[in-house]
Parts: C-alpha cells; structure tokens; sequence
C-alpha cells in the first residue's frame, strides 16, 4: 500500500502531523502533493533509476518528495540539514542528483553547495520550517517549490513504479559513502519487501501513531516512517528532538509507536523525577531503538519506567542481514542486541576464521538479501565482502550459546594499547549512568611507550563546573566498575560533544585533535 490507496480509501485521515506545530497533512494532501512532484520530475526529464537529493530540515514537505521518488522510480538521497555547504555538495555530486531540494531554512548553504555541484538541472526551494526562515526569499538559482509544483495536475505518472532510498553512510571515521541497492521491479501498491504484512513487526495499523523523533535524514526516521505510512499508520514528526517535547507529543497525540535512539533515553532519564511522572503515556504500546548499543544500565532503567514495550534491533543501512530482541529476551540476555532475522550471523578473527561463543571478533552476515555496493567505491565494496559472499558493517563482537549477539564496538575504534585490544563502548557505557556527565567518548590517543592510552572526552551535565575535581571523581567511579586496563588514564571536558542526532559520534572529529596528520607517533601540540 501507498498515499494512493489510503487516500481512495480515508482521504480526510492524518498521514502526517508535525508534533510542534500540529499541521497536518491528510491522505488526500500526500498523494496529491507527491504526485505534482513526481509530474514535474518527469516533465523535466528524470526517469526510473534516476537520482534525487533532499537537503531539508524536518519538513512536511519531505514526505511529499519521499513519496513522489518512491512512486516514479527514483533513488532519493537525504543530506543531513546540519552539514556545511562543502559536506553536503560532496554528497550530491557524488549520487548524480539531477533534482534538488531544499527550503529557505538552507538558503545560503544551497546556494553554495550549487555552486560547488551543479549537476540538479531541477531545483526546488521551498518555504522554510522554522519560524525565522519562513519569510525568506528563494535564492538565485532555485525556483519556488510551491509555485513550480502548483503548474502539474494530482493524478498519478501513467507508469508508477517503486522508488528507493540511497542513504550515505554517517562518515564518523572517514568520508560518507553511498549505499547503493538495486531499484525493485515493483508497482506502488505491490507488495513490498519492507512492508510485507508478515514483516510488521512493529504491529502497525491504520490507527496507529508513529512517533520519529529524529532528523529524517537518516535511514531509520525516514524508512521507518514510510513503512508506517504504507501500513496507514500517521506519522508525528518532531521538528527537532527534545526530551520533554517527546514527552508531550506521546501524550497529546496518544502516539502508540516510537523509535529512539540510546542517547535519546539517556535525556530522558535525565530529566527530573517530577517531569518525568508528569506526562501520560499509556498510549505507547511498542518502542524500538537501534543505532548505537544501549548502556544495560539505561535500557534497564527504560523498561522499568515504561514497561516491556522496548524492543531493539541490530541492522544497517545497507540491509544485509539484521538480529532483533524482545524487552522479555532482553532481561534474560541484558547487553544483547538479539538473534539474526532472516540471516545468520558468524564472528569471525582477522584471518576469517569463525570464532567460538564468547570470543569476540567481527561480525559477519550471511544472507538472501539483494548485493549492495558502495557507490563509485569498488575497493571498499570488495573489503566488505568474503569470499563466502557474507558481508560486514565493520562492528566487532559475540554470541553467547545460545546464539544471541553482543556488539562491543566499532572496529575502527578500538584501542590498541600496548597490544591489548580495548574496546572504548565499555567505559562509555559506565560514565554516561554518572549524574554529572551528559555525554561521553572514550578514544585512544598517542602514548611514546604504549602506543595508544585510554583517553575520556565528557560532556558535563548543565551546571556541573569541569574541573580536576570532576576528572578524579569520574575516574573513580570508571575504575570501580571494569578493570583498570579498560579505564581511561585522563579526561578532558569539552562543552558539546560532535554527536549525531542519530546517536553516532564523529569519533574522527574527537581523535583528530589529539592525533598528528600522519595519525602516528606523537600527540598534536
């Protein structure tokens, strides 16, 4: 199912609302939106298998342009709103977009990025979301998203078919790269492989409220919404994610489904005991979160305030292979992000030899799902395949006897101190529970004698001073809960850690300020 069935069939109904503000968008207003758009497309020239960029704020009109690329046949490629005007440029030259759009919001920004990539021959800016934005002009060289759509009738292409999404990598340890899948032979309205009524896992229907509380430049806001959406289900999208605003749009929009992310449940928590018993949320009957691995502390603490409605899953972008775990499975396997779905997963050392339960090594998965390559990067497609065909996303970790997986962390963060393997995510994990840290990452940083040593970068909780005193306090409290060897020597306090909003920290940004050009030998003055 897609807009069109469900606004023959409910057009008056919410497909989407905007939790700050409350506008709605109806079944009637996606379809006929998405169809102006996916018209004007093809006037212009663009064709199934064709690209298109979004570089947006969270928008309604990013459903309409989602929509109208999943109902021409067109890859659409999300551009994080919080990039600069060289980032975002990279990534729309580098998928071949020949339309763009964005809103006032980024007007400055796409002005650049244009000058920098000028390959979209169709680019449309429309009014901005936030309230300092709405009023601006469109710049020299885009034309008005609301005008130029106005000119196209609502009724669907004569040819439909399924569009996908062509998601970038997070670039947390170097340059984003494109995930590139085959374009399904499918019609809006077949079938399709994400939605599939036996792979509704999340239960959803046509009363359903899915709240996505992050940027939908992301896989996982953006692909799950759209699910929803196929399902009937009304998206409530948060224009930004704060911790009481969830709060607040669970309960006046009697929201049934979320997904968040670990650092979302830290805020959470964090909020005072008072704001958090203040809101209703009954309503919410399933949460699922994925990511970044939980602390066991924080998911623990989640399941006794909201009950056991928190699933999780493992999974990446480029769709080969997935685990999933019930809150239920959870606490009898706390730490486990699940078993493979429709997969099997093998751990494998560095010279590819499966490894036995417990022993931690990279994670590997074996599975039917259509080859993905990495867009114009042959050499890292090759490195993440085996020459059994399984594939990796480059995680490091374990399954225990009974065939349930634990993540210890990413490959390309591990610390290697005097040829010890240490693996960052643990003493991450046991700083963030302290109630003076808002945010933490554990990184290595040059040593003359051991190579790397353990370094913490924390992000203080709002006003708790920085300080030697904090530093020895923190330290303290990390060398009482893991071994020493996996504690960190020495902290530093930064103001904002470089965190995603999907969860990730650009590591490569923290390391980078410690490490020498070369990335070897001694610590940058």
């Amino acid at each position: 199912m897609y807009p069109g069935t469900h606004a023959r069939e409910r057009p008056d109904d919410p497909a989407l609302i905007m939790a700050g503000s409350g506008e709605t968008l109806t079944w009637r207003d996606l379809d006929r939106r998405s169809n102006r758009l996916a018209r004007l497309w093809h006037a212009r020239g663009l064709r199934p298998g064709d690209h298109v960029a979004l570089y947006l704020e969270n928008h309604p009109r990013y459903f309409d342009a989602v929509w109208a690329a999943l109902r021409s046949g067109l890859y659409y490629t999300p551009v994080s709103s919080h990039l600069g005007a060289a980032e975002a440029a990279y990534i729309v030259d580098d998928c071949d977009a020949l339309a763009l759009v964005t809103s006032t919001h980024l007007a400055e920004s796409a002005r650049e990025l244009l000058e920098r990539a000028p390959g979209p021959r169709v680019r449309l800016m429309c009014d901005g979301y936030t309230e300092e934005s709405r009023d601006r002009e469109t710049v020299a060289g885009f034309e008005r998203f609301e005008d130029a759509v106005a000119e196209f009738p609502a009724e669907p292409l004569e040819d439909e078919r399924e569009g996908w999404p062509m998601m970038y990598s997070s670039g947390t340890t170097g340059r984003p790269k494109g995930i590139l899948p085959p374009l399904p032979d499918l019609k809006p309205g077949d079938p399709h492989p994400l939605a599939r009524p036996e792979f509704n896992v999340w239960g959803f229907r046509s009363d359903s409220r899915y709240l996505s509380p992050a940027p939908l430049y992301h896989s996982a806001p953006i692909v799950t919404s759209t699910i929803a959406q196929r399902f009937g289900s009304a998206v409530v999208c948060m224009e930004r994610f704060d911790a009481v605003a969830a709060l607040r749009a669970i309960e006046r929009y009697r929201v049934t489904h979320a997904q968040f992310v670990p650092t979302m449940f830290v805020r959470l928590l964090k909020l005072p005991e008072e704001t958090r018993a203040a809101y209703d949320l009954s309503s919410l009957g399933m949460v699922q979160h994925a990511a970044a691995p939980c602390p066991v502390e924080v998911k623990r603490r989640m399941l006794e305030w909201w009950g056991p409605i928190i699933h999780e899953y493992y999974a990446g972008s480029e769709n080969n292979g997935s685990t999933a775990i019930t809150p239920e499975e959870w606490l009898a396997h706390p730490g486990s992000v699940g078993r493979p779905r429709a997969c099997r997963v093998h751990i494998l050392d560095d010279d590819g030899r499966e490894l036995p339960a417990g022993q931690p090594g990279s994670v590997w998965f074996e599975s039917s799902n259509p080859r993905f390559v990495y867009h114009k990067d042959p050499e890292k497609t090759a490195g993440s395949y085996n020459r059994q065909g399984w594939s990796t996303l480059g995680d490091v970790g374990y399954l225990d006897q009974e065939g349930y997986l634990y993540l210890t962390d990413r490959k390309a963060f591990m610390i290697i101190s005097g040829g010890v393997n240490i693996y960052p995510q643990e003493a991450e994990n046991a700083l963030v529970t302290h109630p003076k840290v808002f945010d933490v990452a554990v990184i290595g940083v040059p040593d003359p004698e051991m190579g790397e040593q353990v370094k913490a970068v924390v992000q203080p909780a709002p006003g708790v001073g920085a300080g030697p005193e904090l530093e020895a306090e923190l330290l303290d409290y990390v060398r009482s809960r893991l071994a020493h060897y996996k504690c960190p020597r020495s902290i530093d306090f930064d103001p904002a850690l470089p965190r995603q909003d999907n969860g990730k920290l650009y590591k490569r940004l923290l390391r980078d300020r410690y490490w020498p050009a070369d990335g070897r030998g001694v610590a940058a003055p």
